[in-house]
């Protein structure tokens, strides 16, 4: 690290970054459009008084740490990079969780991160914030981009993760994240509704089952969403970096609160198979201790240490400027973005 943070990497005005060929001509994809405008519409649900209730706000709340998690912890930092390990059965209720999010499935999220670090801030990335800040936020979900719906994509960077039948299943079945996410809300429905009956009758019950699944799964799902947009996006723009790296990532605190720890980006970007992104002893990765609490009861392992207590663990240290890996510098399952300079790959 080193001891005073550094600005990014300048881009010209006059050479603003072009958004990736590979969407040009622009075709909407209403496969992501659809669902993205409907929940966003439904939302607004929560500005009418009578879907208001307190549980509501509270699920709403705890549900956006705990079915963030599945994000952070089980697609990005579990599957995405490989920094823990877990058990098989935890893997998989993690993406189940995921999938609640109804942000794509394991295979697309995974492959669409690793091209994002293979390609970070050049015009291959899915979704760098060079271009626009609002195509880095969300703008790149409404278009289609040959270059991550096509099945070379997922062969290329998301091979070992379709080596899990149950992830090849989902892939095979591409409307099952919208079912799952579906169900979600018929449960949250149905044990609102069940819940009550204990005190009020069908109608008052019928708008307490309507706030629950309003609140805990709609406005949740929204607030998620952004803040995950808000790592593509601010944290590419505003901040400090404590590395040199070859993009344009930053440490920014205020998405590193909310999106417990990931807003540490020039963090994660210098050294992406590390689990903790907690390089500086201020600098907070809430994630990282939950794993390490999970690690306490037998339901984490192997977690990926820092690059230099890697290199010290082998004997060596062989530099410290991570470098970009680009397609040609592939590993053995052509998805090894996170490489570990001077020694072994974990994507």
């Amino acid at each position: 690290m080193t001891s005073t943070p550094h600005s990014a990497p300048c881009r010209s005005p006059d050479n603003p970054l072009s958004r990736p060929a590979t969407t040009r001509p622009t075709h909407i994809l209403l496969r992501y459009c659809l669902p993205l405008v409907a929940v966003h519409a439904l939302s607004v649900l929560v500005l009418v008084p009578a879907l208001w209730s307190w549980t509501g706000v509270v699920l709403c709340v705890a549900g956006i740490h705990v079915f963030g998690q599945t994000i952070t912890m089980g697609y990005h930092r579990l599957l995405a990079h490989r920094s823990f390990t877990t058990p098989l059965w935890f893997e998989h209720l993690l993406v189940i969780g995921a999938m609640c999010c109804l942000e794509d499935s394991p295979a697309r999220w995974i492959a669409t991160h690793r091209m994002h670090h293979a390609h970070s801030d050049e015009e291959q990335d899915p979704h760098s914030p060079l271009v626009t800040f609002l195509w880095g936020h969300l703008g790149w979900l409404f278009v289609r981009n040959q270059a991550t719906h096509q099945s070379g994509n997922y062969h290329r960077y998301a091979r070992d993760v379709l080596g899990d039948p149950l992830y090849m299943w989902i892939e095979k079945h591409p409307q099952c994240p919208f079912w799952i996410y579906l169900a979600q809300c018929a449960l949250y429905a149905v044990a609102g509704f069940a819940a009550a009956l204990l005190w009020t009758d069908a109608t008052g019950a019928a708008l307490f089952a309507a706030s629950v699944v309003v609140w805990g799964v709609v406005l949740r799902t929204v607030l998620v969403w952004h803040i995950t947009w808000s790592v593509n996006s601010l944290t590419h723009l505003f901040g400090y970096r404590n590395y040199e790296t070859e993009e344009h990532s930053q440490n920014n605190w205020i998405v590193a609160l909310v999106a417990a720890g990931e807003g540490w980006h020039n963090n994660h970007h210098a050294d992406p198979s590390c689990c903790s992104l907690q390089h500086r002893w201020w600098e907070l990765d809430l994630t990282y201790w939950e794993i390490r609490v999970l690690s306490m009861v037998g339901l984490a392992s192997d977690i990926t240490p820092r690059r230099s207590v890697r290199a010290a663990n082998r004997g060596t240290v062989r530099g410290s400027a991570p470098r970009r890996q680009h397609d040609g510098q592939v590993g053995s399952i052509d998805a090894a973005v996170a490489v570990d300079v001077g020694g072994t790959s974990r994507a």
